[in-house]
């Protein structure tokens, strides 16, 4: 199983930058605007609308959590036979978060389905920022359970 760790963390890096730069959701109000933002085009917009801590918030969970899991993770695959050793113990934390930017665009899709005022449309980004984080939560699964020998 070990040797599917390489692939499975080159397909979660690929899938986590597609999911970080590709619009998550197409929001259409009354017929006449629409706008589909990426996690990184949110996160521009919180800043520049002065909405500092959120920015920071949304960018902590959102973007750098996860580059910090999967820099983690290509340690623990590729250093070595302590590679495995070197995960810290609040890697284990950050992974119950791993699924919180999904399910807030999936909250934000059901308001505005459920709104009448605005219609709204999963996009890529959405799908692959959840394939990264299913993709990392394999990798992280096996780097524990198979340490190199």
């Amino acid at each position: 199983m070990r040797n599917f760790l390489p692939p499975i963390l080159f397909f979660a890096t690929f899938s986590f930058a597609l999911g970080i730069t590709l619009p998550l959701v197409r929001v259409e109000v009354m017929l006449v605007f629409s706008e589909e933002p990426s996690l990184v085009g949110m996160i521009a917009g919180l800043w520049s609308a002065s909405d500092h801590l959120l920015a920071i918030i949304v960018a902590l969970f959102s973007v750098v959590f996860p580059t910090a899991k999967l820099l983690l993770l290509f340690v623990a695959a590729f250093a070595g036979p302590a590679g495995a050793q070197r995960l810290p113990g609040w890697f284990q934390a950050l992974a119950k978060w791993s699924m919180l930017d999904v399910l807030l665009v999936a909250i934000v899709v059901f308001a505005a389905k459920t709104s009448g005022f605005a219609k709204a449309f999963t996009q890529p980004g959405l799908w692959f920022f959840a394939a990264s984080v299913l993709l990392t939560a394999t990798a992280s699964a096996l780097a524990k359970q198979n340490p190199p020998e």
